[in-house]
């Protein structure tokens, strides 16, 4: 039987986390107003020394950034654009908000990424640009290269996906197949100042990585986009016209995304308002309060979701039995971001197949409990944020006709736990900062 007072302990804490990194209280912390100026992520300016305001960005969290440094500008925003999936937008006066496909990439973000590129050259010496960059973006914002076509980029773009290549791998391809991304959105706009605000989906917080870093300098190559399809024996299976394109500029035949010593950067500005570590930090202070032991223990989870679920559902019988990294009733909070490697036809997400996974490993177990949580509120391509599963989720699954074995199989963790009600919905969040993965034992 299922202990629905701790589950909604759980939950709660949950939205706790995902509020501690929405993005509007995120531009507060790091943009103000004042009489005669304002600051936005640490450049301080005197509204006499800019003539303009302009707001370009895009990723999940983008649109209710822009959102809030309309309110808090005011009137010195003269426009701009953000492009985000589907779903996310938030209103806004004078930034357009434009939706495009996420997580394989459209033709609206092929205009999207135009329109942005076209804004930031208008930009002048003495205007601002303030980039709103989240998680997302780079799926948002297709440039296919001349002679790339998007459906040949889409394609890559799935195997990449589905092979269970990281995001620092899958970016480093993006990057040189892109005249958007790897710092060319802060090549078109010199000789504008640019301020980035970034709300970090990956790892570690490189702001290269975030959203393939259009205003980030690049130190990755075309080289290196080779070696991530060799990693996956993906080359030979590239379409030949992205093949051809990076072995080109492999052998210098092609110039190469701006690197951090170009001079350019010394005009740019960048600044990481919310991550991963400050949701979890947050889940910790949620569960203390709700008179948990609770400790966040990294944000820095890599790896296959079924591997990692041997990790978070250990941990949750170590707090139950020995009171390890918590005494019991406690709570260790991990975050990260894990891979799949999509072998079956099933419907799901990283965070559904750790919680199915996890829910196989803890079948009988009493008083354990994982919960697995997309922050953005859709977890892979479903309408899913995750899983809460407990000892009792695989007989429930069973009673309704739920096979773990089969689920795994086919990658289908999404129907699996829907059928014994153990899928989390949140809908879209507005916010973005990969995923937290919660051990409980009580």
């Amino acid at each position: 039987m299922r202990d629905e007072a701790m589950r909604a302990t759980m939950l709660q804490i949950g939205r706790a986390a995902i509020a501690a990194v929405d993005p509007a209280a995120a531009v507060r912390g790091a943009a103000a107003a004042a009489p005669q100026g304002f600051h936005v992520g640490g450049l301080h300016a005197a509204d006499r020394d800019v003539e303009r305001v302009i707001v370009l960005g895009a990723g999940k969290a983008s649109p209710r950034m822009a959102a809030e440094l309309e309110r808090i500008l005011g009137g010195r925003v003269s426009g701009g654009l953000i492009v985000t999936k589907d779903g996310y937008a938030e209103p806004t006066e004078r930034v357009e908000i434009m939706a495009a496909g996420h997580p394989v990439p459209d033709e609206r973000g092929v205009e999207g990424a135009r329109r942005l590129l076209a804004a930031a050259q208008d930009a002048g010496e003495r205007d601002l640009v303030v980039c709103a960059i989240s998680g997302g973006g780079s799926a948002l914002t297709p440039s296919p290269p001349c002679g790339v076509t998007l459906a040949e980029l889409q394609t890559l773009t799935e195997r990449l996906l589905r092979c269970g290549a990281t995001i620092n791998q899958i970016n480093a391809v993006r990057k040189h197949l892109s005249e958007f991304h790897g710092g060319r959105l802060a090549a078109a706009a010199a000789p504008a100042r640019v301020v980035s605000l970034l709300v970090s989906d990956v790892v570690g917080n490189p702001v290269d990585v975030i959203a393939s870093g259009p205003t980030a300098p690049d130190p990755t190559t075309y080289a290196d986009a080779l070696a991530a399809l060799d990693a996956f024996d993906l080359r030979a299976a590239a379409p030949a016209s992205i093949r051809a394109h990076l072995e080109l500029g492999a052998r210098g035949g092609l110039p190469e995304t701006p690197k951090p010593d170009d001079p350019l950067f010394e005009r740019v500005t960048t600044r990481v308002i919310a991550d991963n570590a400050k949701a979890g930090r947050a889940a910790a202070a949620a569960a203390q309060a709700a008179g948990l032991h609770a400790q966040f223990v990294t944000a820095r989870v890599q790896g296959e979701a079924r591997e990692i679920a041997k990790l978070i559902a250990g941990a949750a019988l170590d707090i139950r039995d020995g009171g390890r990294p918590v005494p019991r009733p406690g709570c260790a909070i991990f975050g990260g971001e894990t891979t799949v490697t999509v072998r079956g036809g099933g419907r799901g997400g990283r965070c559904q197949e750790l919680a199915a996974a996890a829910a196989d490993l803890l079948a009988g177990e009493a008083r354990a409990a994982v919960f697995a949580l997309a922050t953005d509120g859709t977890d892979g391509p479903t309408d899913a944020s995750g899983g809460l599963i407990d000892g009792a989720t695989r007989a429930r699954a069973h009673a309704r006709g739920g096979d773990i074995e089969r689920t795994l199989d086919d990658n289908d963790a999404y129907s699996y736990l829907d059928c014994c009600g153990d899928l989390v919905v949140t809908g879209p969040t507005g916010t973005n900062v990969n995923d937290l993965y919660m051990a409980f034992g009580w």
